[in-house]
């Protein structure tokens, strides 16, 4: 399926800020089952300062700075992409056999399981997260069966509840209260995988806007989207899990970025000289190339 993706974020400051820079994180990143056939980004007004570069992690970072007075700052995104993502051809190996895979593999490139081993800045360790989903992932159990049961739990469990948390919400909070959106679901994921040794990552992308005829809408439409990456094995490779609607990333999800937790990918960072109230405003259409062709 080809899509065509528009972004557009408007964040507009109540007093003139100076010195401003940002790092903006909308720029698709090349996977597997994904090709980036368009793209363009574009601000207004324009910087004085832009910069390109790749990483860390799955990322494409785009690096801006101002050196007058900012009042409001535009950033739209635009790109067409083909996701042409499969289901897993088998289960994989189950989980005492994916651990070692995981401890012996020598991948330092970006794809290595290594750097999703471990508690990272917002998806640290949580020893009730730990123990909940030890009960859940029995160590004789394929990686892909194993992965399903915690993201069914998750949906099962959890109430989705937009305004229950923000991005500050760290994840044995949204556990506790058994709420959140899509980002609370994927980061109590990750840490209940990565404290039974398997690798898991943050995923940032988007979903399609309208679903075919006949199929329910999917939570998060209209907005980015946050997803897990597992490390399925040597075979198997990466495999998305979407535990806000309980599926996998497959032909309706589209990868912006990955990294370790939201902290890596965080669509737009920056910082400025003054003390104004800012506000955001996020516009998002993902809309198949033929219906926008028909």
């Amino acid at each position: 399926m080809i899509y065509q993706v528009h972004h557009r974020t408007t964040i507009s400051y109540e007093v003139p800020v100076a010195q401003a820079r940002f790092n903006i994180r909308l720029r698709p990143y090349g996977w597997p089952g994904q090709s980036i056939i368009t793209q363009q980004l574009d601000f207004s007004p324009q910087p004085a300062e832009r910069r390109n570069e790749a990483g860390p992690y799955c990322v494409n970072r785009s690096l801006i700075g101002f050196t007058g007075k900012l009042s409001e700052l535009a950033i739209e995104s635009r790109f067409t992409v083909e996701v042409t993502a499969r289901p897993p051809a088998n289960e994989g190996p189950a989980l005492d056999q994916l651990r070692q895979q995981a401890l012996d593999m020598r991948d330092l490139s970006v794809l290595s399981p290594a750097p999703y081993l471990f508690a990272s800045r917002i998806a640290d360790a949580n020893s009730a997260i730990g123990d909940w989903a030890g009960g859940i992932l029995a160590a004789d159990q394929p990686i892909v069966a194993a992965a399903s049961g915690l993201m069914n739990a998750i949906h099962r469990e959890f109430v989705y509840r937009p305004g229950a948390t923000s991005s500050a919400t760290p994840p044995a909070e949204a556990f506790e209260r058994r709420e959140g959106v899509c980002q609370d679901f994927a980061h109590v994921m990750i840490v209940g995988l990565r404290s039974q040794g398997i690798p898991a990552a943050y995923v940032s992308g988007y979903l399609r806007t309208e679903p075919p005829p006949g199929q329910a809408r999917l939570v998060g439409a209209d907005a980015m989207h946050a997803w897990v990456a597992v490390w399925c094995g040597t075979e198997l490779g990466w495999v998305g899990f979407d535990p806000t609607n309980d599926c996998l990333a497959l032909g309706d999800h589209i990868l912006i970025a990955m990294g370790r937790d939201y902290a890596d990918v965080s669509p737009i960072d920056g910082t400025f000289v003054g003390s104004a109230p800012q506000h955001m405003e996020t516009a998002v259409d993902v809309i198949p190339q033929d219906e926008v062709t028909a």
